[in-house]
């Protein structure tokens, strides 16, 4: 099956073949690292991690450039604030942003480039964007002339006219259209700043990855992604001056955008103040719980974040665990990622899809009695775990209190003495056992072959 991606600017569905298949090349926006990342920040580089992994087995090899904004207003008075460089808050912020998305199973990109690494390239691509007529110097700022380019607004699909219209902010006088986006703008003695033609100052967060991208994975690429909300304006005018600065040429030839995170029915956002913080939860989930909430739902749709979605992942993840823990015993030989999560994967990424079909790969493991057989459904649950980033971890690390054999057999005792006192129908005694079961942190599960346990699973210390 070839590989199908929904694409933002078409509004469809596509073929996906890269320009250079020995080459692959995908951008995702990254962190602007001024404080810890949100749980909503973390659904973007989970998902297109897994379609970077799904793209690597592909094609062997993938250029995938993630970028850290490391010069913006916020980290400006994050820094004035506390009195230090601007280096001391991006410096922590990009780090704790590597660990937080390391222990959600993200894997680092090939390329993570920084802003302030790439000064060079965009004082070259503005002057370039001015000698073509698409920028213009004015009073220290350096502005995208958005009438020079027809396209403007392809993406979002917005009008140049209803934009204007429905500006909420007063238009700067130098500036020659309410819709002229900033590129570069200057620097008083108090803020970072670079020398340039236009002065000192510092470069305007949309040009940085129109730059970066350039750099790095060239003029064209294949893949841009992020989050929904960069739509407009940030997607929308890096496509503007990308293409202004490079006689025409696309930009992005798909563009992939997950949905928001909500919570209590509202997008989940630093400016509402509602959100939960990757460190946060991962000091109170286990991670591979979170990863799996985040893969929940499809990428493209917004995801309901709540206490219970964790929880209701995290049960799931025991269930999985359990059933490799009764196949303890069963040599799975290679792992092999089976065609039907591949399948679901090349479906514009469909995780609902492919976490469905773990379920079912686990349900007909935990049926199966033929060694052959369950050699090969387990060979066949942890390559589709290894797909998703899930399943990796030994089961015992799973569970809490997985001491020895012989506590299994007394836990086991007791279910069975809870099955006939059932039976006996004496259930004050059933009731008893079940109590003390969970009192040592022992579930009980009914499935059509009885009732299974499981150990619950560790939290990790707050």
């Amino acid at each position: 099956m070839s590989l199908h991606l929904y694409n933002s600017l078409s509004r469809q569905v596509e073929a996906f073949v890269p320009l250079d298949p020995a080459r692959p090349t995908m951008y995702v926006c990254g962190p602007t690292v001024y404080n810890f990342a949100h749980i909503g920040n973390a659904r973007g580089p989970v998902v297109f991690g897994v379609l970077a992994d799904l793209l690597r087995r592909r094609y062997g090899v993938l250029a995938y450039a993630r970028n850290i904004t490391d010069v913006d207003d916020k980290i400006n008075a994050a820094a004035a604030e506390q009195g230090v460089p601007i280096s001391t808050i991006t410096d922590r912020f990009a780090a704790a942003y590597r660990e937080d998305m390391s222990g959600l199973g993200v894997r680092l990109p090939e390329i993570e480039p920084a802003a302030t690494a790439h000064i060079g390239e965009i004082v070259t691509m503005i002057e370039r964007l001015i000698e073509n007529g698409h920028a213009y110097a004015a009073e220290g700022h350096v502005l995208f002339a958005i009438e020079t380019y027809d396209g403007y607004g392809k993406l979002s699909r917005r009008d140049i006219d209803d934009m204007r219209a429905g500006a909420r902010i007063e238009v700067a006088p130098y500036k020659r259209d309410a819709g002229d986006f900033v590129l570069w703008k200057p620097s008083t003695g108090d803020l970072p700043g670079w020398d340039s033609p236009w002065g000192r100052g510092r470069p305007g967060w949309h040009i940085e990855c129109s730059a970066m991208a350039a750099a790095h994975l060239g003029e064209t690429i294949d893949i841009h992604a992020g989050g929904v909300d960069l739509v407009f304006p940030h997607h929308e005018n890096e496509i503007a001056q990308s293409e202004c600065a490079h006689g025409g040429k696309t930009f992005a030839r798909f563009w992939l955008h997950n949905g928001m995170l909500n919570f209590d029915g509202g997008k989940m956002a630093k400016s509402k103040g509602n959100i939960e913080t990757v460190r946060d939860l991962l000091g109170k989930h286990p991670a591979e719980a979170l990863r799996y909430a985040l893969l929940s739902a499809h990428y493209r749709q917004p995801l309901e974040w709540s206490p219970g979605l964790i929880e209701q992942s995290a049960r799931t993840l025991d269930r999985l665990y359990g059933t490799l823990r009764e196949l303890a015993e069963v040599d799975a030989g290679t792992v092999a990622i089976p065609a039907s999560i591949e399948a679901a994967l090349e479906d514009d990424l469909n995780t609902p899809q492919a976490l469905a079909e773990l379920a079912r790969i686990a349900g007909e493991a935990r049926k199966a009695s033929d060694p052959a057989e369950q050699a090969q459904l387990k060979r066949d649950l942890l390559g589709a775990g290894l797909a998703l980033g899930l399943l990796q971890q030994d089961p015992a690390a799973w569970f809490v209190g997985a001491v020895d054999a012989g506590d299994d057999a007394r836990i086991q005792d007791l279910v069975d003495e809870r099955n006939a006192a059932k039976k006996a129908r004496d259930f004050a005694r059933a009731d008893a056992i079940r109590d003390q079961l969970a009192g040592e942190g022992i579930l009980l599960e009914d499935t059509p072959a009885g009732v299974r346990w499981v150990r619950k699973r560790a939290t990790q210390p707050a």
